[in-house]
């Protein structure tokens, strides 16, 4: 698999040590963290994306080493790194503040993409804020509609959205868009909060059935603390399943959809499912446990401060 966000965002959390304000860096972003995701569960994984020599991307690409993410793949360049400073409060949702202008990631263009990816190449995922900044959101989709094709041996496309309104400046341009990726996408991972952006006068089955109705195999919504819900499009009709949140001490939501979505990757990919043919086949049972391994994995990088995934023997144990 290999992922296509191409920001490789140094997330910075604050600490109040006796009364003061500090931030510390954490190398994260959505598809890194999904790439550190699938790394840990064991699953064969490439980042794909362009990151700066300085001394963040050094860290950045450490990191990726460390958890046994491909860096083949990855151009570096002088640009600096784009920085992400998160505010975290108790009972309220994580505040974000990203600095893009100039930066390595949003620079991504069609001269850094390979000519061909690697054969073993079985899913592309992509998604988050990279496709709100320019060139790099182009330079994506470039990538993702060449490999739209409905082949049964083409690479299965995954996308999770992961939507910063604060981040589009048009919502209707976006939307369009948007639209065009999930039409050209076999998975959609989306989290309810980006199914009310999107659509906001539709309920939770509306909106699934629209998504649906534009060409995708499988449509995964992430529900909060209700848990998981997927719906799989297949020629005799749809099934549908849903599981259950794995309840534990919530320290830092920070890369729960991103770890959900890499632990439903890998968990096809572990069983043998990531294909566009298998894909389909997938029985109701068969949803339920991915989902719920996929749940799993979220409530552990819950548990934990930073985007910080668990392994397979800790997902497995829970």
């Amino acid at each position: 698999m290999v992922p296509l966000r191409m920001t490789q965002t140094q997330r910075e959390k604050t600490l109040l040590p006796e009364g003061g304000t500090g931030f510390f860096p954490y190398p994260g972003g959505s598809s890194y963290n999904t790439a550190l995701a699938i790394g840990r569960l064991g699953v064969p994984v490439r980042f794909l994306g362009r990151i700066s020599k300085d001394f963040f991307g050094e860290q950045l690409i450490g990191h990726l080493i460390k958890n046994k993410v491909g860096i083949d793949l990855i151009v570096r360049s002088e640009e600096h790194s784009t920085l992400a400073f998160v505010k975290l409060e108790a009972g309220k949702e994580p505040q974000y503040v990203f600095y893009t202008e100039g930066t390595a990631d949003r620079s991504f263009s069609q001269a850094d993409l390979p000519v061909k990816l690697p054969e073993e190449t079985h899913c592309i995922l992509f998604g988050s804020i990279a496709m709100t900044m320019e060139p790099v959101a182009t330079t994506i989709e470039s990538l993702i509609f060449q490999k739209r094709g409905r082949a049964e041996d083409g690479p299965v496309i995954s996308i999770d959205p992961n939507i910063r309104p604060f981040m589009i400046r048009d919502k209707d341009a976006y939307c369009k868009r948007f639209e065009g990726w999930v039409a050209a996408s076999t998975i959609v991972k989306i989290s309810s909060a980006d199914l009310a952006f999107v659509y906001p006068n539709f309920d939770l089955e509306a909106s699934l059935q629209r998504l649906l109705n534009m060409g995708p195999r499988l449509v995964v919504t992430t529900l909060g603390p209700e848990g998981a819900f997927a719906a799989l499009r297949r020629d005799t009709g749809i099934i549908r399943a849903n599981a259950p949140v794995v309840h534990s001490k919530v320290v830092d939501t920070i890369g729960a959809g991103d770890t959900f979505h890499g632990a439903l990757l890998s968990w096809l990919d572990l069983k043998g499912k990531m294909s566009r043919s298998k894909l389909v086949s997938l029985t109701e049972g068969e949803l339920h446990e991915a989902l719920f391994f996929a749940n799993k994995a979220a409530s552990l990088v819950c548990a934990r401060q930073g985007a910080d995934p668990p392994t397979l023997p800790e997902v497995e144990a829970l």
